[in-house]
Formats: structure tokens, C-alpha cells, sequence
């Protein structure tokens, strides 16, 4: 009979390892290509959607419009990504992406989450299901369900600045 006890470790030594696992890829991300996993996220979306505001932008990668203003900026100011005037109405700022940002894409470095992606839709219906119950438990244990979160596995700063401070 296994003890509640042993159970709990064994579970508390996974969310650990999911947590290093996501810290680690994060960390190689930003060190073989100045990147955060949110800013390669913003750059794909952009160069798949065209250009597109940053509201529009902000819904499609589930991150707050400031933290995406926040992101934009910083891959501006590095050349990525431009922003320009709409073409019907002036006011409206559109973001676009730049032959630099087109390179990323080319040569794109995979995302943990996009690894998790393939392998849990190879998986049974009902073990999906089973995983995503007992990780809103979990989540819910820890008091985490109303954090706002992008469906990305990263961790760390949003910017590659704050990432080397």
C-alpha cells in the first residue's frame, strides 16, 4: 500500500520537474536567440495574422493589451516588429512584422508547449480529460485559477532585458 504521504511527494517532485523543465527551455530560448517565449509567441502571430492591433493581438495570444504594448515595444526598438497607421483610418496604429521578424519565423526555435501540443493530442479523450481535471484541481489548490496566463509554457521575465538582470 503506498502512503498518502509518499503520494503527495511524488506529486510535488513532478510539478517541480514541469517547473524546471519550462525555466530551463525558457532560459535556452532567450540565450541562443534573445527571445522570450511570449515574444516569439507575439512574432508568430503577427507574421501568420499580417498586421493586426494590438487589442486584436493581445486576445489572440491571452496576455493582458499592456503586456503586449510592453512586448511590442521592446521588439520594435530591436527592429522585429514596426508599427504603422491604419490605412482607412489614421488613428488606429497597426503592428507588422519586419524581414527580421520573418527570419525568426524561418529559422524558429520550438516551444515546450508546442512539444506538450503533439504529444498530448496523441493521447486517449478520457486521459485528456483525466490530466486537465486534476491540473485545475491543482491549480486551484494553489490558489492560481484566476491568474491570467497566456496557453504558453514559460517562465521568467516577458522581455529579454529583464531576463539578463
Amino acid at each position: 500500500m503506498v502512503d498518502d504521504h509518499d503520494i503527495c511527494y511524488d506529486l510535488l517532485i513532478s510539478l517541480r520537474q514541469i517547473i524546471r523543465a519550462t525555466d530551463l527551455h525558457s532560459k535556452q530560448l532567450v540565450k541562443k536567440y534573445g527571445l522570450t517565449g511570449p515574444q516569439l509567441v507575439v512574432i508568430q502571430v503577427i507574421a501568420r495574422e499580417g498586421e493586426i492591433s494590438i487589442g486584436s493581438l493581445a486576445k489572440k495570444v491571452s496576455l493582458s493589451q499592456a503586456t503586449v504594448t510592453n512586448i511590442v515595444e521592446r521588439l520594435e526598438k530591436n527592429g522585429v516588429l514596426k508599427r504603422k497607421k491604419g490605412e482607412t483610418d489614421k488613428r488606429r496604429v497597426l503592428v507588422a512584422a519586419t524581414e527580421k521578424a520573418l527570419d525568426i519565423i524561418r529559422n524558429k526555435p520550438s516551444l515546450l508547449h508546442e512539444q506538450f501540443v503533439t504529444r498530448f493530442n496523441k493521447l486517449e479523450s478520457w486521459e485528456q480529460t483525466l490530466l486537465l481535471s486534476s491540473l485545475q484541481r491543482i491549480a486551484s489548490m494553489m490558489n492560481a485559477e484566476n491568474l491570467e496566463v497566456a496557453p504558453i509554457l514559460f517562465s521568467g521575465p516577458i522581455n529579454t532585458s529583464e531576463a539578463k538582470e
